[in-house]
């Protein structure tokens, strides 16, 4: 009865030392007040400095999703009250934003859908209000305020909460391979807004939106989304209608909740921030950042499809992470190694260790190098897959070498054929029975022969040879 209508607000924190109209710092974790200068305040007599690095990132961005990079872009003053908002109002870009249009493909069920961008323009962030340090008092912390942001407004074009996630989860991507932004959502870098809406199936008339503020998870946007167009759908079932407000999320309790009445555009009173001239830019600034503009995340998979052979799940995991891909590379880099098996061995046994230790790539405990050691012991045939896994947990548990290990240990595969030939002869000679049974129809057995020459090889024996040899003499 009812399609859903999605649109998306991703405020993005640009990866700069400093705010966007100030010195002062914008590290993570520093205590509360002790990163807010008087600019940020906005303190009698001060002025903002445009920061050119946040324009940088944010043209940047413009050229990753296609879009125009205006040559001349006003800032605005965006008038609200709120108590972490200390000037009164928030200096931000309306009418002529730094990034317009633009679009972004997103894969849906083996579909490729486009998702066309309104806009991105700069902005400073608030600070923050933290209402469970004190009972019944609010406190504030401003150590946020003027932190250099990237809002990213989405056309309404998302059908459900699948493709909403999919579509952060690219753009999330695609800001970390930029490295514009650390993207961590814990700690406030990357977040939405998420604009729901429910119209009659067949219409083209969009339906009374709630804006659902601050979504810092993918499974909470998910979440958020599912239980808003339950509840819409509820409400206009009953013949009554949707109200235009701003709700949160509380993933405590699986609900949104009423936070005020939605604001309109004029409501903010936008006009032109006296103190900030229009931001000019030029086209040798374009082609600049144009010519050093990193590997894109769509071309890299379709150079790994190309290149390296792989399946699209291989793919989207290996690339999904810039550092990872450069990992992978790295490991097969001027080598034989098989890139399908090299894929298997990081999705499988390096991700399941980076997971459990909860690390990111820069600090993964084994190198590139390192694992390159690894493989190609394992590709040349001096240890099995199953030795090279327990050399594996000992390089990431305890910093050791490969090689190193592989030596002390007296690790090497018996690859040698006479010898191997002289082994599985012997077994197969105390094994009549087995031998008959096996050439009757019992195919199984032959792990029963391969576990005895591993056995009599004290688990050394190369199993790809064993299995040749043993399939020769056992088949005559």
């Amino acid at each position: 009865m009812w399609d859903t209508v999605i649109g998306l607000e991703i405020h993005v924190q640009l990866k700069t030392k400093s705010k966007i109209f100030s010195p002062a710092s914008t590290d993570f974790g520093a205590d509360q007040n002790t990163q807010a200068c008087a600019i940020d305040l906005g303190m009698p007599g001060v002025l903002p400095v445009l920061n050119e690095e946040a324009v940088k990132m944010a043209i940047k961005f413009g050229l990753a999703i296609g879009a125009n990079i205006s040559d001349n872009s006003i800032f605005a003053r965006k008038n609200y009250f709120y108590p972490d908002l200390p000037k009164g109002y928030q200096i931000s870009q309306y009418e002529i934003p730094i990034v317009d249009g633009g679009s972004i493909d997103i894969l849906i069920d083996g579909q490729t859908k486009t998702i066309n961008i309104t806009r991105a323009h700069l902005e400073e962030d608030a600070g923050k209000s933290i209402h469970d340090l004190f009972p019944k008092e609010t406190a504030i912390d401003l150590n946020r305020a003027g932190t250099p942001l990237i809002e990213i407004v989405s056309e309404p074009e998302m059908k459900s909460a699948a493709e909403a996630v999919q579509y952060l989860k690219t753009i999330h991507s695609l800001v970390k391979y930029l490295d514009i932004s650390d993207g961590n959502m814990q700690e406030g870098s990357f977040r939405c807004d998420a604009n729901i809406s429910l119209m009659k199936k067949g219409s083209d008339v969009l339906g009374t939106r709630a804006e659902i503020k601050n979504i810092n998870s993918f499974k909470f946007v998910e979440n958020a989304i599912h239980y808003e167009i339950q509840r819409q759908s509820e409400i206009l079932d009953q013949g009554n209608d949707v109200k235009q407000e701003t709700r949160l999320y509380d993933p405590s309790k699986n609900e949104t909740r009423s936070m005020r009445s939605k604001e309109e555009a004029n409501d903010y009173r936008y006009f032109p921030d006296p103190d900030l001239l229009p931001v000019s830019i030029s086209s040798e600034l374009i082609n600049d950042i144009k010519t050093n503009m990193p590997e894109l995340p769509k071309v890299k998979r379709d150079r790994f499809k190309l290149q390296y052979k792989l399946n699209d799940y291989d793919i989207d995991i290996l690339t999904n992470n810039r550092e990872l891909s450069e990992y992978f590379e790295n490991v097969i880099s001027d080598t034989e190694l098989n890139p399908k098996s090299v894929a298997n061995w990081i999705i499988t046994e390096v991700l399941a260790l980076a997971n459990k230790s909860n690390i990111i790539v820069e600090d993964y405990p084994v190198s590139f190098k390192n694992l390159q050691v690894l493989m190609l012991n394992v590709h040349n045939d001096v240890i099995s897959s199953k030795q090279a896994k327990d050399v594996f947990e000992r390089m990431w548990n305890n910093g050791e070498n490969a090689q190193d290990i592989i030596n002390n240990e007296g690790m090497k595969q018996m690859s040698n054929t006479d010898e191997l030939n002289k082994i599985v002869d012997n077994i197969i000679k105390n094994n009549y029975k087995s031998v008959e049974e096996y050439q009757n129809g019992k195919d199984k057995l032959l792990g029963f022969f391969v576990g005895q020459v591993m056995k009599e090889t004290q688990g050394k024996g190369n199993p790809k040879l064993i299995n040749q040899i043993l399939k020769e003499k056992l088949n005559k």
